[in-house]
């Protein structure tokens, strides 16, 4: 049975569909994974037993994966596949569109001004990520090279930390992802992609930072 001292990375980890949970209130399971979710629960000031029972009721229910038990390479082919590819594919169509929503709506009140910038610079920064762990550290993990990973593992965390602060710069810059009335079919298009990437970077860092990155660290002790 699930305890409340479980961090919230953990329990992300072990409990396929708690992530999806946790994005519902808003509890941060990637970038401060480390909290219980007794803490988390009280910083966000909710209830924990409902969410004790709805993480329980996610343990029980069958079919789902779970990537901890996957193997290193199978979790770094679904990385590459769903994640890295998906997010170049991602950042390329949402700048072009919050560009055109910017140009055309920029006297309208809840215009998402910055949105644009800011999508750039997420683009150039991911990518520039992304390559290192495709050039860098998954080969490493998958050639059984932890001893030498430990370091780059350090630098993906610390990048993950700064991915994190771009996603609440995101959400905050697309106002929470609420559409004003009358909103044109780009800028809904354009909310409606930054969500998406908004949920799947957040996916991405925790599959990484909750379950590679820790089994490729046990495997060096």
């Amino acid at each position: 049975m699930l305890q409340a001292d479980l961090s919230l990375g953990q329990i992300a980890a072990e409990v396929p569909g708690a992530t999806r949970l946790f994005r519902q209130y808003q509890l941060d399971f990637c970038c401060a994974g480390q909290q219980s979710l007794a803490e988390a629960a009280a910083r966000a000031k909710l209830e924990l037993a409902p969410l004790l029972n709805a993480l329980q009721q996610l343990q029980a229910e069958p079919g789902k994966r779970n990537w901890s038990e996957a193997s290193a390479a199978e979790l770094i082919e679904h990385l590459l596949t769903r994640y890295h590819q998906r997010h170049r594919e991602q950042l390329d169509e949402l700048s072009a569109l919050a560009g055109k929503v910017e140009r055309v709506h920029f006297d309208h009140p809840a215009c998402p001004v910055g949105l644009y910038e800011h999508l750039q610079d997420m683009e150039e920064e991911l990518e520039t990520h992304m390559q290192k762990e495709e050039q860098i550290l998954f080969p490493m993990i998958q050639q059984g090279m932890l001893a030498m990973a430990g370091g780059p593992i350090a630098v993906m965390r610390f990048e993950h930390d700064h991915h994190g602060e771009a996603l609440r710069s995101l959400k905050r810059l697309a106002h929470d992802f609420q559409l004003p009335e009358g909103a044109c079919h780009s800028w809904r298009a354009l909310y409606l992609g930054v969500e998406e990437l908004y949920n799947d970077l957040l996916e991405h860092i925790h599959l990484e930072n909750n379950i590679l990155f820790i089994g490729a660290n046990r495997g060096t002790s």
